[in-house]
């Protein structure tokens, strides 16, 4: 199964004041603002994707920077790739999760954001059941598995290469928001250790953090989750009408920190979310491969079962733009993942990735050629 995962700010670690002070020989002085330590700081961000050949059973990184494919780790077999931003889960075809940090991340401000780069690293394995989503906040990662059971790990500890658990619990969901964490079990919300529900969301599957608040899917449509002065609210966001159980949203896709996501809704088609309009809709696609929205006025991208592209307008539902890209019969697991200003489409069966522009009808930017069949891939850096 292909996990979903969900970035709260598309960061790495907490900054306090964004600066600090260190003691050099019994002297203070001020550490430059945005200082990490072992990391570089730079102007852009440092797009990477993890990229695993699931033949060798190995595990890459491309820098979208240079162009370069840096050997990293062998993982063996790996049913799927997801990512936080900075760190790549690996689902492990034996059960648990091998952890990546790819080395390079952004932290967000809201007003201005801050670019890193470091050498990835493998940081080895979380025992358990293999996961169905990560979630992840500066302060905590929550791994949820198949059997309900969430194991809630240091964020901050990933960062300096340990992994480290710090408790587990059962829920049908769970997303650290802010410093909370909510959960979602017996078809409500809540902010985990409170005793009074936020909100209804019967058979809670999916979830996403936007800047509009945390976003849940529930078997009636999405239960919108917002913080204000330490009080909590749901806001229920109802299917357009009743829609069949295989229909309904199950993973959402986004370009992190977009108040627009994408998901698939069964063979029909993909909904479409609009947060901030409190919105679904329905675009009749038939049976994709893989979807993500690129942001409010920007395309949301399907990828077909015949290796064909498309763009549709997320408000009005047309399509404006289509590209066959993939070669086929499909093998791997493709995946379409988005920054800022461009989408990467694996092509296992081609052997390549293709970066998109996709505010330029789907035009082919750049073609990747790794020297293996990237299987499996997510992106970090953004």
């Amino acid at each position: 199964m292909r996990a979903m995962i969900v970035a709260l700010a598309a960061a790495g670690l907490v900054l306090a004041g964004c600066a600090r002070q260190s003691g050099d020989g019994g002297q203070a002085r001020e550490v430059p603002h945005g200082y990490v330590e072992g990391a570089e700081e730079m102007a852009e961000a440092q797009s990477r994707l993890v990229l695993v050949d699931e033949q060798a059973g190995k595990a890459h990184v491309l820098d979208l920077v240079t162009g370069k494919v840096s050997f990293l780790a062998e993982v063996g077999d790996v049913e799927s790739v997801t990512g936080d931003g900075r760190f790549a889960y690996l689902t492990a075809a034996t059960g648990g999760v091998r952890v990546i940090d790819s080395g390079a991340w952004t932290v967000d401000h809201g007003d201005h954001a801050h670019h890193y780069r470091s050498a990835p690293r493998d940081l080895g394995t979380l025992a358990g059941r293999a996961p169905t989503a990560v979630a992840t906040s500066t302060s905590v990662t929550a791994v949820r598995s198949s059997d309900g059971t969430v194991r809630l790990v240091d964020r901050s500890r990933m960062e300096k290469g340990e992994l480290a658990e710090t408790r587990t619990l059962k829920a049908a969901a769970a997303v650290p928001f802010g410093d909370h964490l909510l959960v979602a079990e017996g078809g409500q919300v809540r902010v985990d250790g409170a005793d009074s529900p936020v909100g209804a969301c019967p058979d809670a599957a999916g979830v996403a953090v936007t800047r509009r608040g945390a976003v849940f899917g529930c078997a009636d449509g999405a239960l919108l989750v917002t913080e204000k002065d330490g009080t909590f609210t749901g806001v229920p966001i109802p299917y357009p009408g009743e829609r069949p159980r295989d229909e309904r949203a199950r993973e959402f896709h986004h370009r992190p920190g977009s108040t627009v996501l994408a998901a698939k809704a069964g063979k029909t088609g993909v909904w479409v979310l609009d947060v901030t309009a409190r919105t679904w809709r329905l675009l009749k696609t038939g049976p994709t491969v893989a979807v993500s929205a690129t942001g409010p006025g920007s395309p949301v991208l399907c990828l077909t079962e015949a290796g064909e592209l498309r763009a549709y307008d997320p408000r009005s539902g047309k399509e404006t733009a289509s590209t066959a890209l993939l070669r086929t019969p499909l093998t791997g697991s493709p995946a379409i993942q988005v920054d800022t200003a461009r989408a990467y489409v694996n092509d296992p069966a081609g052997r390549v990735v293709h970066e998109i522009d996709y505010n330029d009808r789907l035009r082919r930017a750049r073609t990747f050629e790794p020297g293996f069949a990237p299987a499996h891939m997510t992106e970090t850096g953004r």
